[in-house]
């Protein structure tokens, strides 16, 4: 049986499902903490990405797109799948990915691991795609910045000490990361320019 067949597939409608899972990561972008639902269409995930992560992947990483997979990701399945529908390279080390696909982000390294941009360039850094498990439970955060009137809630299983090492880079902007957090279908934005801390934290 050849490549192609034992792969899943990729988008049905691909112009018109790439359309409507850019303009929602757009929208997820300007209107951070907000739950964003895609429509794949996909009928079949290859194991462990999410469905949302592979609707991303389908849309934004083709060859000029470095790829890193951390070890969760790193898996015969997915990165034949990456390949054969995205052709985005692979590389071996976080700081030289334009996106990393974390599958685990108990397990993800240190952020200063990752390309956070130049000053002249702030836009060349890593943007990380976090499969979560939740996007609606789990512990409750308070977002702020530009795109949220106020502030928003969300609630999710972030990962140990991410916000301590997040805000550590604060300093550094406008260089820094942009996060996307995916469960199922649906994708949360938190880009460099959001304020983040645990609800009643300061």
């Amino acid at each position: 049986m050849s490549m192609a067949f034992e792969l899943s597939a990729g988008f049905a409608d691909k112009v018109t499902s790439a359309q409507t899972t850019f303009r929602a990561v757009m929208q997820a972008m300007a209107r951070p903490g907000t739950v964003q639902r895609l429509e794949t269409g996909l009928q079949q995930v290859t194991a462990p990405l999410t469905e949302a992560t592979a609707a991303i992947a389908l849309t934004l990483f083709d060859h000029d797109t470095p790829l890193w997979l951390n070890a969760a990701a790193r898996v015969p399945a997915v990165t034949q799948w990456l390949r054969f529908h995205t052709s985005a390279p692979l590389v071996s080390e976080p700081d030289a990915a334009a996106f990393a696909l974390i599958a685990d982000p108990e397990t993800m390294p240190s952020l200063e691991r990752f390309a956070l941009g130049s000053n002249d360039y702030p836009d060349r850094s890593t943007t990380l795609i976090l499969q979560l498990d939740h996007l609606d439970d789990g512990p409750a955060f308070e977002l702020s910045g530009p795109g949220i009137r106020g502030t928003a809630t969300l609630r999710a299983p972030l990962p140990t000490g991410l916000l301590t090492k997040r805000e550590a880079l604060t300093p550094l902007y406008q260089r820094g990361l942009d996060l996307i957090l995916a469960q199922d279908d649906a994708i949360v934005a938190i880009p460099r320019t959001t304020r983040i801390v645990a609800q009643g934290g300061n």
